[in-house]
This record gives structure tokens, sequence and C-alpha cells, in this order.
């Protein structure tokens, strides 16, 4: 695949910082006509460029105002048990990212819950009862300083 282009990049931004952006739109704001722009979204679409598009929730006004990060070390280190133990951790909810890292955990998963009863029941009834964690440690977030899924081009 050739390299983004200017133009491809200010539509990348563009659908970054509003996705409902349509085509019209896009190329009124890029003086462009709107083929050359829709066919520049399809083809970035069709190369994974744009993976899909989503509405980003305010977990707060959800009731979801507990972040937590939980590093998370496995006995065991085989292909076959890291699978096992990423496949279960995708069947969580409450597991908003999971990160195998390199370091001193294995994996940080980020967790968002109600509030701290939730966080427990969430320790002890979902996390906890996946086989081969030998340890685990939380970080609870006071604030967000930054959130963001905009990436820079």
């Amino acid at each position: 695949m050739k390299p983004l282009d200017k133009i491809d990049k200010q539509i990348l931004a563009l659908l970054q910082k509003n996705a409902r952006m349509t085509v019209k739109e896009i190329s009124n704001r890029l003086n462009l006509s709107s083929t050359p722009i829709f066919e520049r979204i399809k083809k970035l679409e069709k190369n994974g460029i744009i993976d899909h598009y989503t509405a980003v929730l305010n977990n707060e006004k959800l009731g979801k105002k507990l972040n937590a990060f939980a590093h998370v070390y496995l006995k065991n280190h085989s292909k076959a048990m890291i699978a096992e133990f990423v496949n279960q951790v995708e069947q969580i909810p409450e597991i908003m990212e999971c990160h195998y890292v390199a370091g001193g955990a294995d994996f940080i998963l980020k967790i968002l819950v109600k509030d701290m009863e939730e966080y427990n029941e969430f320790l002890m009834e979902k996390l906890l009862d996946i086989p081969n964690i030998g340890k685990m440690e939380s970080f609870l977030s006071l604030t967000v300083s930054k959130k963001t899924s905009v990436i820079s081009l």
C-alpha cells in the first residue's frame, strides 16, 4: 500500500473528529468534488486504515465512573495458555482493553465499572476465576487528564 497523502490525512482527521460527517461535507471542507472523496474513503476502508465506525459514549453519564488498570502475571507462558487467557478476557464486557506487554506484568487490562463495589465483584466473580493467573495488581484512576481516540497523523 502506498503512503497516505495530504488529502487522505485530512479526510482521516475529519472523520476522527466526526465519523458521521458526510462525503459532501468532507468534500466541501477540502474544496474537492464528492466522487474522489468517496473513492478515497472506500480505499481507506478496504485497506484497513479505517477499521470501523463507532459512537463514543460518555462513561460517567452512563454511571461507569471507576477506571481501573490491572497488571496480570501469568503462571504458564505457553502459546496455548496465553491464547486461552486472551480468549477468556475478550468475553468479559467490563474489560475495555487488553494489552500483552513486555516488562514486569504479562498483561495490562483497562477495566470500566460503576464503583468500588462493582470492581470487587468483577475481580471475585470474573477476573480471578480465569485459570493461569499467578498474580494481579490493581491500579485505580483518580482523575483522567487526557482521553482521546484520535491518532496523530
